[in-house]
């Protein structure tokens, strides 16, 4: 069995530059890294979509690292969605090799959802990707029940299920359901950490997501459990935003600290087991 692999998550050093991350990434000393290419929100421009010097760049960068792409953000599924628009997304990340699509589930009316997914699946596929929905409990997608469905839904073989320790902490998910996935949808799985006790608004869990999560073992996350759950050869994005925490170190050194971090608390898992 081959083991984890890791992966220096987009938002762990967001203010990177993607071909600075690749780098960070090989620095550090991970096997892979995740870019994002679309926003999540109203954040960005990301230039790698469009800017052929920037790709050109990257592409180079993981060419002398030998460093990866190991997943690429973020396609949002909403009611209006078009798979056709995310055509320049796709051929993007299939010119850098990514492998994995990092989804959000934004449409209330299921059936849609499952449709617009499916649809999508097929085009990843075809471009030599997975599609992830991740679930998220401020999204239309708010827990692993949720992403199954539609997964099992879609019944594609692009599709996966993308677990992140954060929203497992902060939604209906308990690790049996997790468990209990197939593991062929496990494509990838997110790691940071976060306190047990926290504001369950929606713009609280959004905020702390995307600017103000802890490090492995920094935390209250069951990271014995969650990985118990998981399957023993995937890859692990560490994914530590924290953009919002005053003091933050550079980049180099939260990359370096985040993977240092994650090892830790896989080992102390596996001690555990």
């Amino acid at each position: 069995m081959m083991g984890y692999r890791y992966s220096l998550a987009f938002l762990t050093t967001a203010e990177l530059a993607p071909p600075e991350a690749v780098r960070a990434a090989a620095e550090a000393g991970y096997d892979h890294v995740g870019l994002r290419l679309l926003p999540a929100s109203t954040d960005g421009p990301y230039p790698l979509l469009d800017d052929d010097a920037v790709l050109a760049e990257t592409r180079r960068a993981i060419e002398e690292t030998g460093v990866t792409l190991a997943d690429i953000e973020i396609v949002r599924i909403a009611p209006d969605f078009d798979p056709r628009a995310t055509l320049p997304f796709l051929e993007r990340g299939a010119a850098l090799g990514a492998r994995n699509i990092l989804v959000a589930g934004d449409d209330p009316e299921r059936a849609r959802m499952i449709e617009s997914f499916g649809a999508f699946c097929e085009l990843a596929r075809a471009h030599g990707m997975t599609a992830d929905l991740e679930f998220m409990p401020w999204t239309d997608i708010p827990n692993v029940s949720a992403a199954a469905e539609v997964v099992q839904a879609v019944a594609h073989p692009a599709a996966g299920v993308l677990v992140d320790a954060l929203h497992v902490q902060r939604s209906d998910s308990p690790f049996a359901a997790i468990a209990a996935l197939d593991p062929a949808w496990i494509h990838y799985a997110q790691l940071c950490d976060g306190p047990g006790v926290f504001d369950p608004a929606p713009e609280a869990l959004i905020a702390t997501a995307r600017g103000n999560r802890l490090m492995p073992g920094d935390g209250d996350v069951d990271f014995a459990g969650l990985l118990a759950a998981l399957p023993r050869d995937i890859v692990l994005s560490v994914e530590i935003a924290q953009a919002d925490r005053p003091g933050r170190a550079p980049a180099p050194e939260r990359a370096r600290e985040a993977l240092e971090k994650a090892r830790g608390v896989v080992a102390a898992a596996a001690g555990g087991a």
